[in-house]
């Protein structure tokens, strides 16, 4: 009986310990880790300011490669939510939503100092109002570095087993923060160290469109004229095919860059057409796009009883036929082809064509940091001449030319459809027109007469 006694005295010691030390524990717990990336703070804002680019640094499929994730809310800013499925206990379910970024991102310049976005966790942790903190701080002599302080905080409240649990918040807690701070390191590298906040960049989308192309090239070092020069000729070319065709080309010249190279610009000069059908060597063809060539068509091996394989294999192709992209061959150096469809990340730039390879690694470096995926190689950028450049009698610029560049886009893994727009286009942000030579909005008088508009654009460009 005496054991008895002191086994239910005991026990009541031990509760009531336990009891005393979860009500003196912390109500609430904290934890932070920071690093130090040599991006800029608003490339680091837009990454954290949407979901799309998480699975890709989270650690959570580092524990469980099966991880499923589940995009929806909002494409960025608060609102958007991701969730996690996972039959590991170690990941589980969960769900995070941004509460709030400050300031927002259309407030972001070279005088902004820092940013603050939060993100509410809803996962089988214990304790309420969890939430992660990203502090973004921007440092270095030029402002070109950014620490970011990742924390996590949640509140026990009276809940004692949940008090308790604050002694494994440096487990897991701190271990996704620790490892995915360092995956986010890594991920933030591979995105160019280009400033896009001047840029103000549109999803639009397109429809497929005929055109007529020619691949041509140009040294670098020619610049302007040497760029000039190719697309006249390829001009020409274009426009002798189609009065050969009997159709009419019936909007501005495009320009798709195959290969911008240190020495040598590769690219094809394309003109829309008026018809998606045509009559070549006697066979009617409808257009189709392009497809990518097969790896038998790039490597062919060579064998000491054949000759060598010419420098372009679509060289002989006779009119009728498809070369190695599956595009119609009209002659020697002409192709037709659909081109277009689908969404694009599209964006203005008023000055002469030297400025539009910027452009193109602008939207590049854009589409990075939102999460907007792409393929350069079987969906190559391409820009179009909106608005031709006007000089006076004197030959100085009255109106600078305007380009409309456009990087394709195309859905990305764990339910990351393109979205219908960016945060721009959302928060109602105007792209610039047509810029004087004092980079002015150009007056009525001044500015050239519209050009036709291009074939990309769909009239119901996303809403």
């Amino acid at each position: 009986m005496t054991r008895v006694l002191e086994f239910i005295v005991a026990l009541i010691i031990v509760v009531v310990t336990g009891v005393v030390v979860g009500i003196i524990m912390p109500s609430s717990g904290h934890v932070e880790r920071s690093l130090v990336v040599s991006k800029d703070l608003r490339q680091v804002y837009d990454v954290v300011a949407n979901f799309r680019t998480f699975p890709d640094y989270a650690v959570l499929r580092a524990y469980d490669p099966k991880t499923q994730y589940t995009l929806s809310g909002n494409a960025y800013g608060p609102g958007s939510e991701i969730s996690w499925a996972s039959q590991d206990e170690k990941v589980g379910n969960g769900k995070l939503t941004i509460a709030s970024t400050k300031p927002e991102f259309n407030q972001i310049d070279t005088t902004v100092n820092s940013a603050q976005i939060i993100w509410n966790v809803d996962n089988e942790w214990r304790g309420s109002d969890k939430h992660f903190t990203l502090d973004l701080l921007r440092q270095g002599n030029t402002g070109k570095l950014t620490k970011i302080t990742w924390s996590y905080d949640v509140s026990y409240g009276f809940n004692l087993i949940d008090r308790y649990s604050n002694l494994y918040i440096h487990g897991q807690p701190d271990a996704l923060i620790q490892y995915s701070l360092n995956s986010l390191q890594n991920l933030l590298a591979g995105v160019p160290n280009i400033d896009y906040s001047s840029l103000d960049p549109y999803i639009q989308q397109t429809k497929p469109t005929p055109v007529l192309l020619v691949s041509t090239s140009m040294k670098r070092k020619d610049g302007l004229d040497g760029l000039n020069e190719a697309t006249d000729a390829a001009i020409k070319e274009i426009q002798d095919a189609a009065k050969k065709l009997g159709v009419h080309t019936n909007g501005p010249r495009v320009i798709f860059t195959t290969n911008y190279g240190d020495e040598t610009y590769t690219f094809d000069v394309a003109e829309p057409i008026d018809t998606d059908t045509l009559t070549v060597a006697g066979q009617s063809e409808k257009l189709t796009p392009p497809t990518p060539p097969s790896l038998n068509d790039q490597l062919q091996p060579a064998s000491s009883s054949t000759a060598a394989a010419p420098a372009n294999p679509d060289a002989n192709a006779q009119p009728g036929s498809k070369d190695r992209y599956g595009r119609l061959v009209v002659d020697n150096n002409v192709r037709a082809t659909l081109v277009f469809g689908g969404p694009a990340l599209q964006a203005v730039w008023n000055g002469t064509a030297a400025g539009v390879p910027q452009t193109r690694d602008m939207l590049k470096a854009y589409a990075q940091t939102h999460g907007y995926k792409y393929d350069e190689v079987t969906n190559r950028l391409y820009d179009i001449l909106v608005q031709p450049e006007v000089k006076d009698n004197t030959g100085a610029i009255q109106t600078y030319a305007q380009f409309s560049v456009y990087l394709p886009l195309q859905d990305g893994p764990n339910g990351g459809t393109v979205p219908q727009q960016t945060p721009e286009q959302q928060a109602g942000i105007k792209q610039p027109g047509v810029l004087n030579a004092n980079g002015q909005p150009a007056s009525s008088s001044s500015a050239p007469a519209p050009a036709s508009s291009a074939p990309a654009p769909a009239s119901s460009a996303a809403k």
